[in-house]
């Protein structure tokens, strides 16, 4: 090991500074084709690999979920509940902006009906 060292050593020293460049082509996963297709953007996101059990009981047991498919399952269930709660505040906004609304017209109808009243012969006029 010793002398691979120094031979290593001693030809390096030689060597003037090269630079390297790598030409591998990176492979890319077609998503134009996926889209078209109608698929999801990472295959490994959806399917029967990853949402169905890896094997079966021959009896009619359930199986156990996977780590994975618990995670998974565990954050549908809390984008579920987000949208949920969610959809309730947006639901407030829309109730509470009608009812402002209509708390302005009937405050402006009040402040008309409150105006000065004609008086004198113009109010014989009107009846």
């Amino acid at each position: 090991m010793l002398k691979i060292t120094k031979l290593c050593l001693a030809s390096s020293a030689s060597v003037t500074a090269q630079r390297n460049i790598a030409v591998t082509a990176a492979r890319c996963i077609n998503q134009k084709w996926r889209a078209d297709k109608g698929l999801p953007e990472n295959p490994n996101a959806f399917g029967p690999l990853t949402n169905m059990p890896d094997y079966t009981f021959l009896d009619g047991r359930t199986t156990p979920l996977g780590s994975n498919q618990k995670r998974r399952l565990l954050k549908q269930q809390e984008i579920a509940s987000k949208i949920v709660e969610l959809s309730g505040e947006l639901e407030f906004a829309k109730q509470r902006h009608q009812r402002l609304k209509a708390e302005a017209a009937a405050e402006k109808q009040r402040i008309i009906q409150n105006k000065l009243k004609p008086k004198g012969h113009l109010l014989l006029k009107q009846k």
